[in-house]
């Protein structure tokens, strides 16, 4: 809530709270979308533009008279696929549209060719000028502005109206929309401005040189001191460029998707609030009937608002009235005509500003799922001018509310809190409570109530409304007081004086009734709602329902009788009932100074507003109390680090737990209290606490940290002597390889190593000839068991085909049982709704029902006194008859004589004329007191019929509620009931799943049992074919070897293979050969030993080593 008198600033912080939030969250919607991948999908802005290059690729050629020709746009498909485009919410876009279908339908190929670029190039622009939501959010300012905000005496961009700005997140955080709520635009600005003010900041925009061709089709000059509507205060402002702030809220209007159509008809309805300025009026003599003085403004005016000039100026001349069931033309004079020229052009443009929030709301609202929201509250500040009206009242009258709820929260609730957490504290009166002068404003008898009677009376005036306020609070409260005489020369003087909270204000009631009452010609406006605008038809359209609501012969109810002030009255409590309902914070905006210069402070006034607002008592309470609070699992949990020693394992209660650790920080008792749920500080505590809770993770991490290099370093040192050992073997082993190398026994070893398989080939021959017999006798067993759980695979699978039917079919009764249940809920919410709205219209029809029923006992009163004036009256009527009787009678006598007395006929004729007179004006005053009583007894039937009607429906609501109840009863009965019967269901299918589940696994396990035995057959069958293959191959080969060997015998010296053998021992002691190679020519050696073929030689002793 951003708070401050008139000029502290408080739209421009609005602008940057409502920027930073949608910068954050357009910072956390991008960082939380982008995917793992470094190719990332684009917005549908960003995919328009770039079916460009595609399409291009795949349509486009070089032709004679273009070289990137589009040959594709007069085939049907692809005119679908670009009228399928989703761009149906980019309203700037269906204008692209329509150039693609007319061009492909009506053009030739090369008449198409050149606008190719074009085309492409109106893409891209369409889809940069729609900007994302934050933008549209951010934008939405400039347009507020413009049409909302306008130069006081105390503030060049004064904000002329309330507004809540609330931005809607979703359930990740992610911003999920917005929608602005607006109050009490100042409507009479746009007529009437005070000497150092002037208009709405739109009206010198539009006349700016920004958008010079605009000037002649909206019919007005670049010059605002043209018109009377713009000139009557200041016509610049400092630091405000109005050429700038045209192009910036052109802008705006393009990324909130306003279409060229809508900001024409809007730039038209401001340019005709300035031609109804012009439009000029005229008495005829001795008549009381007005005429026009020239019709080139009417003209414009009508123009611009698609109407008749000659219905308007007859409409506005002479309106019809109605008169009982018929319509009658009624003359005004040129005061009347004025005030209706002046109210159509406020009522215009306050329509208006309602359509253009009601738009950009519509624009905000993406119709994602909401389940948060931040509002931030501006609305005009406190105001005390030299002449204060009606609006000042109502806005004065918003503050105050405002100003009690900040006490309240402040005050009230802080020291409730105290109370209800169980702390010592004595409850302090701040002197804050302003409920005198919001009872003063609002209660029954107050000023509002008063004024909304007295806008019932026709008879009533400013001077009645002022002695009744006088009557009744005048010397009885004591914000209510005499105004005073004027400060300044030449300020009007005021009425009467309330004691705000800020200061006292002087009012000035002039034409309070009929600002209330907010008249309107209705003939204009029946004939603006025919309009050929579509902006102004739907400005002034009748509001749907309410003509079929009515019955015939009934009169109209309820929204007939809203005033200004009622309806202000219901928005600021629906507005005081959202803020009571959120967490709110509060932003104090300060005026340094009343000259609007940098650098200067006034202290007085700098003081004066913190008092005002309650920012010094808060910062008494604050000081005195204990402003930060947290709960004491939270408290555990953050600063449990500060004093781990001092929480004992196991369960320990927060609060005990909490009182540990601050015991342990060696806190002082008075800095802090323990309260039922929550532990209380005083302020400062928290921040102390915080650094030491910073301080103690830093020196953790700090070990951390340590502990973590230390790590990498050993293992870093571990890795670097791996590589040392590591090449340290690979340096050996080069360098014997390098000896090997050119050794003549490597050789040899070289050639004999291909013959070392022949002596080992006869006992590999026998072990595989056993492996087969095995390996045969294992395949019929396999075999067997493989056909065996075949059959058992068989008979699970029908038992798996049977629970699962089984299954089926219970899941189709449970998603039965769901759907009634999830219809039952919903019946049961509906019908919870329909009882709580009924509950809600049963207690406003009660709360209306004694109003009325007040009202009908003044009433009564009233009648009653009435009635005694009319007995009098009657009495005085009679009176006169008699006198008329008595004259009538001399009359005749004295025509009888008129013959003998004709030097007496002209004194018999005066005083004959006299009494004619006497009797005319007696018959007169007769009328006018007869049409009172008429009224009133029309106002009475009214209320009595309102007050019949009220009863009728309290009784409807009263047995419709009973209905709800008993179905409610019944609907509860049926859920239970079906409740039962779906736990029962879900049980039978957990035990159905679960025996599937076992069932399952069981059938997965023999599968893979079988699945590995055929693996096993396999692999076996595969074994003994080569067994069988390399068996015939050995045999074959077993004679050649043998000779082979013979011949070697006879090459080789004798000696050599005993040599031989040692070397290649002691090669494979050393790791270099392969040891299954050495024992096999180990073997071969052997047998050549034995054979004695090598006979006669000693064993060497490394041999035996």
């Amino acid at each position: 809530m951003i708070r401050g008198e008139s000029g502290a600033g408080k739209t421009e912080n609005t602008k940057k709270v409502i920027m930073y939030f949608a910068n954050v969250a357009a910072g956390q919607q991008k960082k939380s979308d982008e995917p793992d991948s470094k190719k990332k999908e684009g917005t549908l802005e960003d995919q328009i533009v770039q079916t460009n290059p595609v399409l291009e690729a795949y349509g486009n050629a070089k032709t004679t008279r273009n070289n990137n020709s589009s040959r594709f746009f007069t085939f049907p498909e692809t005119q679908a696929f670009i009228t399928n485009l989703k761009i149906s919410a980019r309203p700037n876009l269906l204008f692209l549209i329509n150039i693609f279908t007319r061009f492909s339908s009506h053009l030739q190929p090369h008449t198409f060719d050149p606008l190719t670029p074009e085309l492409l190039c109106y893409v891209d622009y369409c889809c940069v000028v729609q900007g994302s939501l934050e933008d549209q959010i951010i934008q939405a300012n400039p347009v507020m502005e413009a049409y909302g905000n306008a130069k006081t005496t105390r503030n060049n961009n004064s904000s002329r109206f309330g507004k809540f700005i609330r931005i809607h997140f979703g359930p990740q955080g992610k911003i999920a929309g917005a929608d602005i709520e607006t109050y009490l635009l100042e409507k009479s600005r746009v007529t009437f401005q005070q000497p150092a003010e002037r208009n709405y900041h739109i009206f010198y925009q539009i006349m700016s040189p920004a958008f010079a061709d605009m000037h002649q089709k909206l019919l007005i000059s670049p010059d605002p001191a043209l018109y009377a509507f713009t000139n009557q205060g200041s016509l610049v402002v400092d630091g405000i460029d109005d050429t700038e702030e045209m192009k910036i809220t052109d802008d705006a209007f393009d990324v909130l998707g306003f279409t060229p159509e809508e900001k024409g008809s809007l730039y038209k309805c401001t340019a005709a609030i300035i031609h109804f300025g012009e439009m000029k009026f005229k008495q005829r003599p001795r008549e009381e009937q007005a005429e026009a003085d020239g019709t080139a403004e009417a003209e414009k005016v009508a123009f611009m608002l698609g109407i008749n000039a000659g219905d308007l100026l007859k409409g506005l001349l002479k309106p019809k009235i109605k008169v009982g069931s018929e319509y009658v033309t009624q003359g005004r004079n040129i005061d009347q005509v004025t005030y209706s020229v002046a109210a159509l052009a406020k009522s215009l443009y306050d329509r208006m500003f309602a359509w253009l929030v009601k738009r950009v709301n519509k624009t905000l609202d993406t119709k994602n799922k909401r389940q948060f929201f931040i509002g931030v509250l501006d609305i005009a500040g406190f105001e005390i001018f030299d002449f204060n009206s009606f609006e000042q009242l109502c806005i004065n009258y918003t503050n105050e509310r405002l100003q009690q709820f900040f006490n309240h929260h402040m005050f009230i609730l802080e020291q409730e809190e105290y109370k209800k957490e169980g702390i010592d504290w004595e409850f302090i009166d701040f002197g804050m409570d302003l409920q005198a002068s919001i009872d003063l404003i609002e209660k029954p008898m107050g000023i509002l109530s008063i004024l909304e009677e007295e806008c019932m009376f026709p008879k009533a005036s400013d001077k009645t409304f002022l002695d009744k306020l006088n009557g009744n609070h005048l010397g009885k409260s004591k914000a209510y007081g005499k105004a005073g005489k004027p400060k300044k020369a030449g300020q009007v003087e005021a009425h009467f004086e309330l004691h705000h909270y800020a200061g006292s204000v002087p009012y000035n009631i002039a034409g309070w009734l009929e600002k209330n009452k907010d008249p309107l010609n209705e003939t204009v406006v029946d004939l603006l709602s025919h309009s050929k605008e579509a902006l102004v038809q739907l400005l002034f359209a009748t509001p749907e329902g309410e003509e079929s609501k009515q019955m015939p012969g009934q009169r109209k109810k309820g929204g007939s009788f809203n005033t200004v002030s009622y309806v202000h009255k219901e928005s600021l409590n629906k507005l005081m009932k959202n803020l009571y309902s959120t967490h709110p914070h509060f932003v104090r905006c300060i005026i340094p100074n009343e000259f609007k210069q940098p650098g200067q402070i006034d202290s007085f006034l700098v003081l004066h507003q913190l008092q005002c607002n309650g920012v010094l008592e808060g910062i008494r309470i604050c000081r005195k109390g204990f402003p930060n609070r947290i709960i004491y699992s939270e408290f555990k949990q953050r600063y449990s680090i500060l004093a781990p020693n001092a929480i004992p394992e196991g369960f320990v209660d927060g609060k005990k737990c909490t009182g540990n650790i601050l015991q342990a920080l060696q806190l002082d008792t008075n800095e802090y209290k323990l309260g039922t749920t929550k532990v209380f500080f005083k302020a400062g505590v928290l921040g102390t606490l915080e650094d030491m809770r910073d301080e103690r993770l830093s020196k953790i991490i700090a070990m951390f940290q340590a502990h973590i290099r230390g790590y990498l370093m050993r293992k870093s040192y571990k890795k670097l002597q791996d590589q040392r050992i590591g090449l340290s073997v690979i340096q050996r082993n080069i360098r014997k390889w390098l000896g090997l190398k050119n050794w003549l026994w490597w050789r040899l070893y070289v050639k004999v190593k291909p013959l070392l398989n022949i002596a080992r080939a006869e006992d590999e021959m026998k072990v595989k000839e056993e492996e087969l017999a095995k390996t045969k006798a294992e395949l019929e067993k396999t075999e067997k068991l493989r056909k065996e759980l075949e059959e058992q695979n068989v008979g699970l699978l029908q038992a798996k085909n049977d629970l699962y039917i089984q299954l089926q079919a219970e899941q189709d009764t449970l998603i039965d049982a769901e759907e009634k249940i999830e219809k039952l809920i919903s019946q049961k919410v509906e019908y919870e709704a329909q009882l709580k709205e009924m509950e809600e219209r049963l207690l406003d029809e009660e709360d209306a029902a004694a109003d009325l029923e007040e009202k009908k006992k003044k009433m009564d009163a009233e009648n009653k006194a009435l009635k005694e004036d009319i007995e009098d009256l009657e009495n005085t009527l009679a009176k006169a008859e008699q006198e008329k009787q008595t004259k009538d009678n001399q009359i005749k006598t004295l025509q009888d004589e008129m013959a003998a007395q004709d030097e007496q006929l002209s004194k018999v004729n005066k005083e004959k004329k006299n009494l004619e007179e006497l009797q005319k004006k007696t018959l007169e005053d007769l009328q006018a007191e007869e049409d009172k009583v008429n009224h009133l007894n029309k106002l009475k039937t009214k209320l009595e019929q309102t007050l019949d009607e009220l009863e009728d429906n309290l009784e409807r609501e009263k047995k419709v509620r009973g209905d709800v109840e008993k179905a409610k009863r019944k609907l509860e009965q049926d859920l239970k009931s079906t409740q039962e019967t779906v736990e029962d269901l879900e049980r039978a299918k957990r035990e159905l799943e679960e025996n599937v589940r076992r069932k399952d696994m069981e059938i997965n396990g023999l599968n893979s049992k079988l699945e590995d035995e055929q693996s096993l057959v396999a692999q076996l069958q595969r074994k003994i074919k080569e067994l069988q293959a390399l068996t015939m191959l050995t045999r074959s080969a077993r004679s050649k070897q043998i000779s082979r060997f013979t011949c070697l015998d006879r090459l080789i010296p004798r000696g050599i293979y005993l040599k031989a053998t040692c070397l290649l021992l002691l090669g494979c002691a050393s790791g270099t050969w392969n040891f299954s190679s050495v024992m096999s020519l180990f073997r071969f050696t052997w047998r050549l030993l034995s054979s004695g073929r090598i006979a006669g030689l000693v064993c060497p002793s490394n041999l035996a080593t």
